[in-house]
């Protein structure tokens, strides 16, 4: 089975690599107005807890299927309501559902939509509240009443009677946010509902914001009317006023709150809380403002007793994840940490005493997928092989015996059963989309759910030319690693332009053996034009530890800049490169070091596009910026001498400069201040602003427009030779 599955991937990998004599060109509006150029996926579905079904929403009907065979065994739920579902969860006894419908996004992730439960042994579809749309509606743990949230309140709906209690009632816009986030939170931690029902469901354990000190920003919005639109919230830029985050216990038998003692400090971050397996003890995440110190606090929910579980710290920033686990024992907890140089899994006591580090080397735990307490194993995705491949991994914390699940070399992840004995496999190359299919624990083949060969027909329709990875000795002895894509028709003796593509924030990676996205065949398309596109992976990249990640903390863009001006030098030194056209594209962060390195190195770089980029960390948001850079005041060095917005007086390339008016992430304010600092050093630029389009500039036309004013402003600068 296993040489079958490495038979059909490596097959499917070298066919595309033969091209086509009748190849079809690409398009741009093929790329962005198409989905026959889109991968699929395994399908959106949920593991039952059988561990041997799953169910997925097809059109409107919610199917049940075998996971070892995939055929349907049940219906879910079919239509009938006049409802157009857009999600749904189970109970924790699955006899009912909380169907999600009418969504209205509002910020990356967090959304508002109506909610209707529906009890499949009655076939009655309830609706959680009358009152008007919700967010982050959650079954208790009997299923029998739903937490949710509306106008910045909490609220419990006895669907069954009818009856709402308003949990609270001082949230106010602008002001009191309960059971919910607020911006920065939602942003940087990743923290949108704010809210969790004890194990027994006796009580709720919520955040309350205070964002009334926090700053306002103002978004534009243009909607055809005599006068625009004017979109404020609540944005702490660096330095300025966080929330103040209160933690609240409520009991629902005595409607009664308990506001937690977080500490004297006010001015610090609570990004998690979850139960322990005592329905009594709710276990509080507490980070310093500078995010290098975190506490475990443990709380009794009852009489609000507490005490420190767990402390670290760190000489840079401690990186917030969400890979704690208690056990069901009731006397043990899975962490991760940096704490020896690499990203590893421990195993506490809850006396906060390590009971056993249990992965161990130079290398990265990259995803801990889940506990299998039955067996004592711990499932995880790491990075032993290399930084650019991924693996599947399982060990004992029993002795830290473990298993990696063999594969053909890839990026890999992984979904787990309830009952960890099966998984839904996803490996990708770099050259090669996503294929699923259903292994056991010991990673053998059991059936292929998508195999993606449609998209592998496409690449061979149009004659893609192969990813390859190279590496190079950089500044300070430093090995970087690299990809690139020659040109089609590609000739040795010949010398081509380079298109560098860059993002560069901490932790990230964009040199990976892993299927870069739409963004892949915008690459292709360009080879096709005679340009050599690469991506260099500078110093502050993940997977290869903690010192090569965080030495850029304190000065962002520094090292980077250095790295990427390095590549672009031995980029220009090889002999099919033309060195005098080298240009540099990169998006938000990336944005941010295209300019910087277009500024830095321009006796390197002809052309250089910044979309969406940071030019003043200054101007950024106090939890992400912070973490990295302190504040300016107390590092002002590096905060000027990495802001492009310092350096405009130093461009002598071409320069596109894009971004979105509606952009509540990296707000336009950035690219306004670059604006006046290049006029004002009279240099000569071209810019696309995006009306009423967000950091992602994905409404409507916006990405085809986008990439054919990109694509344009390349044929101009590095002298490309479109052929469509």
């Amino acid at each position: 089975m296993h040489f079958f599955r490495f038979f059909l991937l490596t097959a499917c990998f070298i066919s595309f690599l033969v091209i086509s004599h009748a190849q079809e060109s690409l398009s741009l509006e093929m790329i962005w107005h198409s989905e026959r150029l889109l991968p699929r996926d395994a399908g959106q579905f949920q593991f039952m807890k059988d561990g041997r079904h799953v169910t997925r929403l097809i059109g409107n009907t919610i199917y049940q299927y075998d996971l070892l065979s995939g055929k349907e065994s049940d219906v879910i739920y079919s239509p009938g309501y006049g409802l157009r579902i857009q999600g749904y969860q189970f109970s924790e006894d699955e006899q009912r559902l909380l169907i999600e419908t009418d969504q209205e996004s509002i910020y990356r992730r967090s959304k508002r939509a109506t909610f209707f439960v529906w009890d499949r042994q009655s076939k009655t579809l309830f609706p959680v509240s009358n009152g008007g749309k919700q967010m982050h509606a959650s079954f208790s743990p009997d299923g029998t009443q739903v937490a949710f949230v509306r106008d910045n309140n909490l609220y419990i709906s006895d669907y069954l009677s009818g009856q709402e209690i308003p949990v609270t009632t001082d949230g106010e816009a602008g002001s009191i946010i309960n059971g919910s986030s607020d911006w920065v939170y939602e942003e940087e931690f990743k923290l949108v509902r704010g809210f969790e029902w004890s194990p027994d469901g006796t009580r709720i354990a919520y955040y309350r914001f205070d964002e009334s000190d926090v700053p306002e920003f103002t978004m534009t919005m243009h909607q055809d009317k005599p006068y625009p639109e004017w979109t404020t919230y609540k944005y702490p830029k660096v330095g300025q006023p966080v929330a103040r985050v209160g933690i609240q216990i409520y009991g629902l038998a005595s409607g009664q709150h308990l506001a937690l003692d977080l500490g004297e400090q006010s001015d610090q971050y609570i990004p998690r809380i979850t139960f322990t397996r005592d329905p009594t003890e709710l276990c509080v995440t507490r980070m310093n403002r500078a995010q290098d110190e975190l506490d475990l606090i443990l709380f009794n929910v009852g009489t609000g007793d507490s005490r420190i579980l767990f402390h670290e710290q760190n000489k840079h920033y401690i990186t917030l994840h969400d890979h704690l686990h208690f056990l069901s024992g009731g006397k043990q907890f899975i962490w991760t940490s940096e704490m020896d140089g690499w990203n590893h899994i421990y195993l506490y006591d809850l006396d906060g005493k390590l009971v056993r580090k249990l992965t161990n080397g130079k290398w990265e735990v990259t995803k801990v997928y889940g506990v299998d307490e039955t067996r004592g194993e711990v499932w995880f995705q790491s990075a032993q092989e290399s930084p650019i491949n991924r693996e599947i991994c399982r060990v004992s914390m029993a002795d830290g015996t473990m298993t990696v699940l063999p594969s053909v070399p890839g990026f890999q992840a992984a979904q787990l059963s309830a009952t960890f004995d099966v998984l839904v496999h996803e490996v990708t190359t770099i050259n090669m989309p996503a294929a699923y299919s259903i292994l056991d624990r010991e990673g053998a083949f059991i059936r292929m759910i998508e195999s993606n060969d449609g998209l592998q027909k496409e690449q061979k329709k149009h004659g893609v030319q192969p990813a390859e990875f190279f590496s190079f000795e950089g500044p300070d002895n430093t090995n970087l690693l690299g990809w690139m894509i020659k040109p089609s028709r590609f000739d040795p003796e010949k010398s081509y332009p380079v298109l560098m593509f860059v993002y560069g924030g901490p932790g990230r990676q964009e040199v990976t053996n892993e299927w870069m996205g739409q963004e892949y065949w915008w690459f292709q398309y360009l080879a096709d034009q005679g340009l050599i596109i690469a991506a260099v992976d500078a110093r502050g990249s993940g997977a290869r530890g903690e010192a090569f990640k965080k030495m850029t903390t304190l000065q962002l863009g520094h090292y980077e800049t250095i790295d990427q001006i390095a590549a672009a030098r031995y980029l220009g030194g090889l002999p099919f490169v033309d060195a005098e056209r080298i240009g540099i594209y990169g998006w938000s962060y990336g944005g941010y070091l295209s300019a910087l390195c277009l500024f830095k190195g321009r006796d390197l770089f002809r052309a250089g596009i910044s979309v969406a980029p940071v030019t003043n960390w200054k101007w950024y948001d106090a939890i992400y910026t912070e973490r990295y850079m302190q504040t300016e005041k107390t590092n002002a060095s590096g905060y000027a001498e990495n802001s492009p917005v310092y350096f405009a007086d130093q461009l002598e390339g071409d320069f596109l400069l894009v971004h979105g008016f509606a952009d509540d992430n990296v707000h336009f304010q950035h690219t306004a201040e670059l604006t006046k600092a290049l006029i004002d050093a009279n240099k000569q630029f071209e810019s696309s602003m995006y009306i009423n389009q967000a950091h992602s500039l994905a409404k409507g036309n916006a990405r085809l427009h986008l990439y054919t004013k990109m694509t344009d402003f390349l044929t101009r600068s590095l002298g490309l030779d479109i052929r469509e």
